[in-house]
This record gives C-alpha cells, sequence and structure tokens, in this order.
C-alpha cells in the first residue's frame, strides 16, 4: 500500500481504525475536489479528521500518506502539496517557519496522461461553467476569502461579464450562473 507499511501499532489503534481514518480522509478529498471545482485543501481540514478522535501528534501525517497512496493506486490520482511561500525577514523568521506549516495544501492531479484525460475526463460542455467558478474563486481567495458582492462583480466586469447580462455568448444570463455556481464556493 505504501512505503510506511504497516507498522501503525506506534498510533495505539486497530488497522480497522487505520483503514476507516484513511478512507474518510480519501472520501472528503474526492467530495471536497468535486465540490470545489479543483481548489486546494488546507492540510489542516485533512488533519481535523483524524484528530477529532485521535491524539497522537504524527497519525495525521501517517493517515495523509497512506491516503496519498490509495488514491494513487485505486483512483489514479496524486496528492500534490502546496505550500505558499512567504517572505521572511530575520525578525519573524522562527514565526514564518511555523505559520508556514499552516499554509500547506493539497490538490489532486489525474495520472491519466493529457489525451486519454481529454478525451474521456473532461467535459468540454461545462467546461466554461468550471472556468467561470475558478475565476470567481481566485478573486474570494485573493481578497482574504470574504468579499463583497459588488467588489467581487467589479471584478468580474473588468473581465467583460456584467451582472446584468442576459445573453452573453457562452455563460448565457451571467447573474443565474453567478447564484447557481455560488453554493460551490468555500
Amino acid at each position: 500500500m505504501s512505503n510506511l507499511g504497516d507498522d501503525f501499532s506506534q498510533f495505539d489503534i486497530s488497522k480497522e481504525e487505520k483503514d476507516k481514518l484513511v478512507a474518510e480522509v480519501v472520501r472528503y478529498i474526492l467530495f471536497k475536489t468535486h465540490q470545489n471545482s479543483g481548489c486546494p485543501i488546507k492540510r489542516e481540514e485533512l488533519s481535523q479528521l483524524v484528530t477529532k478522535n485521535y491524539r497522537h501528534r504524527s497519525l495525521p501525517a501517517y493517515i495523509i500518506n497512506e491516503a496519498k497512496a490509495k488514491l494513487s493506486t485505486i483512483f489514479g490520482y496524486e496528492l500534490r502539496e502546496l505550500q505558499r511561500s512567504r517572505p521572511s525577514s530575520t525578525s519573524h523568521s522562527r514565526l514564518s517557519q511555523q505559520s508556514g506549516v499552516d499554509a500547506k495544501s493539497y490538490v489532486i492531479i489525474s495520472q491519466l496522461p493529457a489525451e486519454v484525460y481529454k478525451k474521456y475526463v473532461e467535459d468540454v460542455n461545462t467546461s466554461h461553467l468550471t472556468g467561470f467558478t475558478f475565476v470567481a474563486i481566485s478573486i474570494v481567495q485573493l481578497a482574504g476569502g470574504k468579499i463583497a458582492e459588488d467588489n467581487l462583480w467589479h471584478h468580474l466586469k473588468r473581465m467583460g461579464l456584467h451582472e446584468t447580462d442576459e445573453n452573453h455568448p457562452v455563460l448565457g444570463n451571467v447573474k443565474q450562473i453567478f447564484a447557481e455556481r455560488q453554493g460551490q464556493w468555500p
């Protein structure tokens, strides 16, 4: 299953408990990725799934690595860790190192060759909606996770998307699409 082997006895949990935790993390990653159109998942979210019932410090890392192996072998996804690089100064270097741990997040990437993915997975009928959702989520994330709706529309207008446009050549009724996709945002 993974390079870690089956030496999970150090965590004082059974194989069934370990398997259940791994399955819960895998399920969370898959559903959260689909729900949020591929937006990164914070490591903290995954760790909380494990630590809500178990307190061993290194158990979340072990379970995440096991989930990573399962995502690869069973689902054909690579769980790739992202880490925001933060500028560090000499006076804040220790603080930056500590907060850098919290900035880690993950995305899943298909291990299929691009031509196979494009032919069998990618849906050209909804790619424009996925793109719109990704742009809107990106604007919200760049604003710190919250943004007033009128401010979001200000940014979307800069891209040629107007809330009053009911006949956009690709999206159709932009405000309606906005309202429908809003439920998928983090």
